[in-house]
């Protein structure tokens, strides 16, 4: 009890820097993801999507893949996180990781939930699993360079602290925004039919290339070391919701054709 009390202090009264590596990143840009796509699924996909997690909805999911990292058995699912590309290739010209990629985790999830032979608690892992990684693909840095981990070794500046330029697009700007995932949700941009339509073509591979482009004009947009803040948001931060709101829109698409 008394160390349950002392991890519980501890997490309150550690230092900003460190509580970075204790909190997974993205978590409210997952969530308005889920919460996004929940809003198109069809009847039938909410029924059997509510039966197979018990009541938890897609936004409360959406972490899943990120709270298991810290578990070694998962391990093998690290790579399903992004896709590594030059700033110059589409993934089809790409070299592959053999261990798996983002869209080859996420044809892997969509196998499972297919799949009549799967058992109740594989589809539920997968579901969970496919929920967040169809939120990575939407966030450009997930679709960056080997040599850097997607932005995570380009260092920048945000109000004055020290991070990288994968954080400032996974959280930093969504942070600052200062709205929970409810929010960011109900605030997306109201869509016609035609455009929900327009967004849900393609394959996975296709929205990959998509994002890769908007990827591209992230790296353009700071100099290793640059001090960002205001007006790096009020210039992007419209990119970020348009990304969360693809992103779910697509998550709804893929659902409701398995389902």
């Amino acid at each position: 009890m008394k160390a349950t009390l002392l991890l519980f202090i501890s997490l309150f009264i550690m230092p900003a820097s460190d509580t970075e590596h204790v909190f997974f990143w993205g978590q409210n840009g997952h969530r308005a993801t889920g919460e996004i796509a929940t809003q198109y699924l069809s009847k039938s996909a909410k029924r059997k999507i509510d039966k197979l997690l018990k009541g938890q909805s897609l936004a409360f999911v959406s972490t899943f893949a990120d709270e298991i990292k810290s578990d070694r058995k998962y391990k093998k699912f690290s790579p399903w996180h992004y896709v590594n590309m030059d700033l110059d290739q589409d993934y089809e010209a790409a070299e592959k990781n053999p261990k798996g990629d983002l869209v080859s985790g996420i044809a892997t999830c969509v196998s499972v939930l297919k799949n009549n032979n799967s058992c109740e608690e594989d589809k539920v892992f997968y579901l969970k699993m496919l929920v967040h990684f169809i939120g990575d693909l939407h966030q450009p840095m997930h679709i960056g360079q080997k040599e850097d981990r997607g932005g995570n070794k380009v260092q920048v500046q945000w109000f004055g602290k020290g991070t990288n330029l994968h954080t400032v697009w996974d959280t930093k700007m969504i942070e600052d925004w200062n709205m929970s995932y409810l929010e960011l949700a109900d605030n997306a941009t109201k869509l016609s039919k035609n455009q929900v339509q327009a967004i849900q073509k393609g394959t996975v591979v296709d929205w990959v290339n998509e994002v890769h482009e908007i990827t591209k004009e992230v790296y353009a947009s700071v100099e290793s070391g640059e001090k960002l803040s205001y007006r790096y948001s009020y210039d992007h931060f419209g990119t970020v919701r348009n990304q969360l709101q693809k992103g779910g829109i697509r998550l709804a698409k893929i659902l409701n054709d398995i389902y």
